[in-house]
């Protein structure tokens, strides 16, 4: 039987340590073992330590942990036509924007002041706005002042892998344990359509040789970072005509090398950001395109889908940035790092992902035992904890997942603009989401009202509130054996 519901925005809500501890006895979990049980069991247990409360690394983490990146690096050493480096913009979503650069000791104090009010804060990354290897000074002086003050924090980076060899041993040393490399070609000739020039060595390169000297330098760093146990992700940005078949290649070669995740994102191309495929024309890839290349590379290196492609001062859970709520300005200037509300929550969160994966594995077992061949694609509208606790009109993406009696699994997510706009805007932003909701079958919220889901349904997308607040999998499993009309008492006797 399902734990009684706890909703992980009040343990967010929670003024006290004391209260989060309370709640965590109530739930029977005290002991530091609890939540070992959700290892998954074909991973090692050295593998799942390092990456159990790392969002980024485990899918499964990502519904429990909030991640920050503190933006000390604008330095870079390479261009790539689809980057444009903006600074104080605080409305747009995508890698390499951000909305205040900040010194090691500025860095210092906001993770503090993140660290005392945001109690899922496991990973503090540096992903620029540049390079985090290229500009290493500040990099490295950061990750020394918050590993003194918070030394249970994970510590990333993520770069571009030209200087990343250089640094591996610092990287070591610093028990940085895990590094994500963006890496979108194996092949000098594609790359060189991708970067227009990179500087190295004190010297600017062009053309097919910039691009060498870049796949060589990538290829060196992953093998290093392998050789010394560092976890690595690679990050892959899916270019239509340019690399998007190339990324297969780039997907073996990753493998071979000992990368743990691969990461293929969709191009975010817009003539108002100004970076050179955008002022070109050259389109991104829409959600079935990218998840079709995604699927053709299931069996290769394992496969990230739940990436957000985050800003480089992103603050928060995947999917939900808190960053304008800890700008400079609101965060005291001397403060002191209290880690009792971080503590207490990992306790609590501990007994929910068993609680989950339980629940995970009954629905699991229960489209095991149906003998049907269908699938549905499913859309869920979420807050985190792994339920279904997101009204459709206040959702900004919704989680994507494909049921089959193979089983249930995270598929990737689509970004909206949310349904509810105070009274204007409605319709014309239902037209977007329902854009967006291309080839989903069902989609699952809290609630919705009767307006919305009538639109849907005429658009041939239902929506249904009947398992608001359930897990995930147990509603979608419910939901197959509905779809295929499925005695559940039946089909897991």
């Amino acid at each position: 039987m399902s734990a009684p519901i706890i909703s992980l925005e009040s343990l967010t809500n929670t003024t006290s340590s004391g209260q989060l501890l309370t709640t965590a006895k109530s739930g029977g979990c005290a002991s530091s073992s609890c939540g070992l049980s959700s290892r998954p069991t074909d991973m090692d247990s050295a593998t799942w330590e390092k990456i159990k409360d790392h969002p980024c690394f485990s899918e499964e983490a990502h519904h429990y942990f909030a991640r920050m990146h503190v933006a000390v690096a604008p330095g870079c050493n390479i261009q790539c036509n689809y980057c444009n480096r903006k600074y104080d913009c605080a409305n747009e979503s995508r890698p390499g924007v951000v909305s205040e650069k900040l010194t090691p000791d500025q860095a210092l104090r906001k993770v503090i002041g993140v660290a005392n009010e945001v109690p899922q804060l496991s990973v503090l990354g540096i992903a620029g706005p540049g390079d985090a290897c290229y500009d290493w000074k500040k990099t490295r002086a950061t990750f020394e002042r918050v590993a003194r003050e918070i030394p249970d924090i994970k510590l990333c980076i993520s770069t571009n892998g030209l200087a990343l060899p250089e640094h591996v041993d610092e990287l070591a040393e610093l028990n940085i344990s895990h590094v994500t490399i963006t890496i979108n070609m194996v092949d000098p000739a594609v790359g060189e359509k991708i970067y227009p020039w990179i500087f190295y060595r004190h010297r600017r390169y062009t053309g097919i040789g910039a691009a060498k000297i870049l796949h060589e330098r990538q290829m060196l760093g992953l093998e290093m970072l392998s050789e010394r146990g560092i976890l690595t992700k690679i990050n892959s940005v899916m270019i239509p005509g340019v690399n998007d078949q190339h990324l297969i290649e780039v997907n073996k070669c990753v493998k071979e090398r000992g990368a743990f995740l691969h990461n293929v994102m969709p191009l975010i191309s817009d003539p108002a950001h100004g970076t050179r495929f955008g002022l070109t024309g050259q389109r991104g890839p829409n959600a079935l395109e990218l998840k079709a290349l995604q699927d053709r590379l299931e069996g290769g290196a394992k496969l990230m889908r739940h990436c957000r492609q985050c800003r480089a001062d992103a603050v928060g859970l995947l999917g939900t940035d808190r960053g304008q709520e800890f700008t400079l300005d609101q965060i005291p200037l001397e403060l002191g790092y209290n880690g009792g509300k971080r503590h207490a929550y990992r306790e609590v969160v501990a007994h929910i992902r068993d609680d989950h994966l339980a629940a995970k594995n009954q629905a699991i077992a229960t489209l095991a035992s149906m003998s049907v061949r269908g699938s549905l694609q499913v859309a869920v509208a979420t807050k985190g904890g792994g339920r279904i606790n997101e009204h459709f009109g206040h959702a900004k993406e919704f989680q994507v997942y494909e049921a089959s009696q193979t089983g249930i699994k995270f598929v990737g997510h689509r970004k909206i603009e949310p349904y509810c706009r105070g009274g204007w805007g409605e319709e014309g932003t239902l037209g977007g989401i329902i854009a967006a909701l291309d080839g989903i079958d069902i989609v699952l919220c809290a609630k919705i009202g009767d307006c919305p889901k009538q639109q849907l349904m005429e658009a041939g997308i239902r929506a249904t509130e009947a398992f608001g607040y359930d897990y995930i999998e147990t509603a979608i499993s419910a939901l197959y054996a509905a779809e295929y009309g499925i005695d559940l008492s039946q089909a897991t006797a």
